[in-house]
């Protein structure tokens, strides 16, 4: 059985959350303040963390760095919860490494949704090969030609979906939901954004991909020595 550790202020909320994770069939541990977060979080190992930005004596944004600067804590999922709702908030949640950013007041068959597309992404094969580009899903690192590549957090999760389908065209709304999550307040010319930066680190020029294609009308895909035919588009 999958365990949720839950760190919420909010008691009615932090009820509500045992209430339907046990429902669901989880195992849930839990604080209710930032203090011992950690402490917790080394103790009890959950599979995923639901992290309330607005604690009474921190800030989960600094939490979240904790967890993803200890080796031994970096590989599990985060979902933030927070009633935070600016683009700049969800861009730095994101950037510090949480998964996914859902906004207060939620739906809770959302909540668990999202935590059950979390759990399907961790089934994904660890290592992902293509083109020359690597990554490491465990210890989060990309190389490509065997030399590391500096990507960050959002840069990361992009180039994983994108190779964990070589072939399949997503669209920038897809990749918006897979990599920003489904509720936020950012644009799809956010991922022409991020594909530029990834083309300028990974392709040998930028202008000419060979492995981060576009897909006039659809999107984008990930397909090296990719033929001038066309790439196989979502079923």
């Amino acid at each position: 059985m999958k365990k949720i550790l839950v760190i919420e202020d909010d008691p009615d909320l932090f009820a509500l959350l045992r209430y339907n994770l046990e429902k669901e069939g989880l195992i849930f541990t839990g604080v209710q303040t930032g203090k011992g977060a950690l402490e917790l979080f080394r103790k009890e190992r959950p599979d995923l963390v639901l992290l309330d930005i607005m604690l009474p004596d921190c800030d989960g944004l600094d939490l979240c760095k904790g967890i993803r600067s200890d080796p031994e804590l970096s590989l599990v999922p985060i979902i933030m919860l927070t009633a935070r709702a600016s683009e700049t908030d969800r861009i730095v949640g994101l950037e510090l490494g949480a998964n996914d950013y859902l906004v207060k007041p939620f739906f809770i068959r959302e909540l668990i949704v999202r935590i059950k597309v979390q759990f399907r992404n961790q089934a994904s094969p660890a290592r992902l090969q293509g083109g020359g580009v690597e990554l490491d899903r465990k210890s989060c690192q990309a190389f490509l030609n065997g030399k590391t590549l500096s990507l960050t957090a959002t840069e990361f999760r992009l180039l994983q979906v994108l190779m964990n389908r070589p072939g399949v065209v997503f669209s920038r709304e897809q990749l918006l939901d897979a990599v920003w999550g489904s509720d936020r307040a950012i644009t799809d010319r956010t991922v022409d954004v991020y594909i530029l930066r990834l083309r300028q680190k990974v392709e040998r020029e930028a202008e000419s991909p060979e492995l981060i294609h576009s897909v006039r009308g659809f999107g984008y895909t990930f397909e090296p020595h990719r033929s001038s035919g066309t790439p196989h588009l979502p079923a």
